[in-house]
C-alpha cells in the first residue's frame, strides 16, 4: 500500500528562505533510512506559491491567478508532475487537467518542484532547457466522498494523461483517497498527537512530501513522524493513495 506523506510551508519558505545544513542533514538521513528500508518510493519540494499560478474555473470560465497564493481551501486530492519549459507550457497543461476534472468548482495550482540546484547544493546540469511542475488538484465534496467519477469524465481525463504520456512531459499522475482514510500527526511538547480523518480544510500549502510503499497504515504512521522530526513542522498530513493512479481513480 502507498501513503503521501506531506508537510505545509511556513511565511519563510514562502518568502524565498533556504534550508540549513541541519535541516539537510537531518531530511537527508531519513531519506536514507527510507531507501535502505525500501520503502521509499518518490519525494519532492515545492518551491513557493510566489513561482506559480493558480487556475480556478467558474462558470466555464477559467482564471489564471498570479502567485503568491492566498491560502483558501488547500486540501489535496491529486498531482501530476510535468517536465516542461516554462510555467506558462505547465499552466496550460494544468488547465486541461481541471477542464478534465469537471471544470466548475475545481482549483488547480501549478509550482515548481524543487531541484537541488534551487537550493546550491548541486550545479544546474549544462543545458537543461526544462524543469519539473506540480499541477495540484484541490479535494470538492465529491472527491472526499469517494463518489465514483461519471465515466465521461474519467475518460476526458485518462485522455488527457495519455497526451501528457504521448508529449513526453507526464513524470507522475497520483490520486488521494479520501482525508476519512488518513490522519494527521501535530507534533508538540507533549509528544506526537495523531487525529483520524476526515479532516477540515487545510489553509496551509503544501511544502514537500514523500510517498512510502509500506503493509499497513500504522507502518505508514511510523515513518511519518520520522519525517515530521526529520522536517521540524508541527503538523504532517498522512493519506492514502489511489491504486491505480490518476487516470482510474478520478472522482
Amino acid at each position: 500500500m502507498r501513503f503521501l506523506i506531506m508537510h505545509r510551508t511556513t511565511p519563510a519558505w514562502e518568502a524565498g528562505a533556504r534550508p540549513g545544513p541541519e535541516l539537510i542533514a537531518r531530511v537527508g538521513a531519513m531519506i536514507s533510512a527510507m531507501q535502505a528500508a525500501d520503502v521509499l518510493r518518490a519525494g519532492e519540494g515545492l518551491r513557493s506559491s510566489a513561482q506559480g499560478v493558480r487556475l480556478r474555473f467558474t462558470a466555464g470560465h477559467r482564471a489564471v491567478l498570479a502567485g503568491p497564493f492566498r491560502p483558501e481551501n488547500e486540501l489535496p486530492a491529486g498531482f501530476v508532475i510535468l517536465r516542461v519549459a516554462s510555467i506558462e507550457d505547465a499552466a496550460e497543461w494544468g488547465a486541461r487537467l481541471g477542464q478534465a476534472l469537471g471544470g466548475d468548482g475545481v482549483e488547480v495550482d501549478v509550482r515548481p518542484v524543487t531541484e537541488a540546484w534551487d537550493l546550491g547544493v548541486a550545479p544546474a546540469p549544462e543545458g537543461l532547457a526544462t524543469r519539473r511542475y506540480m499541477a495540484l488538484h484541490k479535494a470538492t465534496a465529491a472527491t472526499e466522498a469517494e463518489e465514483p467519477a461519471p465515466p465521461a469524465r474519467a475518460g476526458a481525463v485518462r485522455r488527457v494523461l495519455e497526451e501528457m504520456r504521448a508529449a513526453g512531459v507526464l513524470l507522475a499522475d497520483e490520486a488521494l483517497r479520501p482525508s476519512a482514510r488518513g490522519q494527521r500527526l501535530r507534533f508538540g511538547r507533549g509528544g506526537v498527537t495523531v487525529v483520524d480523518g476526515p479532516f477540515a480544510e487545510s489553509k496551509e500549502l503544501m511544502g514537500g512530501y514523500v510517498i512510502v510503499d509500506v503493509p499497513s497504515l500504522a507502518e505508514a504512521r511510523g515513518w511519518a513522524e520520522r519525517y515530521g522530526v526529520a522536517v521540524g513542522c508541527p503538523e504532517v498530513d498522512l493519506r492514502a493513495i489511489a491504486e491505480p493512479a490518476l487516470s482510474a481513480a478520478t472522482r
